[in-house]
């Protein structure tokens, strides 16, 4: 059985039979079961991801009877057991890890980082480009979530963000900073306030010999901190911009 949450939510039971699950509570509570795969959910909890401060006189009827569904979406697992298991704590979903696509990610990121910290910078960006292959659109993608899944949602695209930074980090130390220019201006564009991205992007393109475009790139993060939120660029960024037009001057006296 395998659970996939980097995209749409895909369920694909032991018998091979795909479902992507629609916009709906039980997916909703599938979902956050998944993500706590292995501990027990109280009902405490799952009411709260649902419904929040709402809660209806029926919640709890209405929950065992979500839970009926979400059984029937499951299907049965090795041994014709169902995967969702009532606890004397609550509820729980029970696959081994490798069964979650955002749990194979988690666990790529970690072995990059250590492959990168023992100087081993191809392996580490091969083991990138494996986890990123993994995704097929943002996490539980047109998905209800409740405050329970958004921590875990906001902590999954937190996780990107670091993969990406590790990334970038092994195509440096390999020489790759032309190829990946392109990503990081991706990266630029969908998060235009994350300084981490602009001065990737502004390193990348100066070790590439672009040196103006790297001066324009810095200008442009300058514009958008300015207009965001009446900030300037961090002091590390600011030196990294002094450098460049140091250099560019050198450069433009020969």
């Amino acid at each position: 059985m395998k659970f996939k949450l980097l995209g749409q939510f895909e369920v694909v039971t032991a018998k091979g039979r795909s479902t992507t699950l629609t916009r709906s509570k039980v997916s909703q509570l599938l979902g956050l079961l998944v993500v706590r795969n292995g501990t027990s959910v109280s009902a405490h909890t799952l009411i709260e991801e649902l419904w929040g401060q709402d809660v209806p006189r029926s919640a709890l009827t209405t929950l065992q009877t979500y839970i009926y569904h979400a059984r029937k979406v499951c299907g049965a697992g090795p041994g014709g057991h169902s995967v969702l298991v009532t606890r004397p704590a609550g509820y729980s979903i029970e696959v081994p890890g490798d069964s979650i696509d955002a749990v194979v990610f988690e666990n790529l990121v970690g072995q990059a980082r250590t492959a990168l910290d023992r100087g081993q910078a191809e392996r580490a960006a091969a083991l990138l480009d494996e986890a990123f292959a993994l995704w097929r659109g943002p996490v539980l993608a047109g998905m209800i979530t409740g405050p329970v899944l958004d921590a875990h949602v906001t902590y999954v695209n937190e996780l990107r963000f670091a993969a990406h930074e590790l990334y970038t980090a092994a195509c440096a130390r390999l020489g790759r900073h032309q190829e990946i220019i392109p990503r990081l201006r991706l990266l630029v564009a969908e998060n235009p306030l994350n300084e981490s991205f602009h001065a990737q992007l502004i390193r990348a393109l100066h070790k590439s010999g672009r040196r103006a475009e790297a001066i324009q790139a810095y200008r442009n993060l300058w514009r958008i901190l300015d207009m965001e939120l009446g900030v300037e660029p961090s002091p590390e960024l600011q030196t990294l911009q002094h450098d460049l037009m140091a250099r560019n001057s050198v450069y433009s006296a020969r």
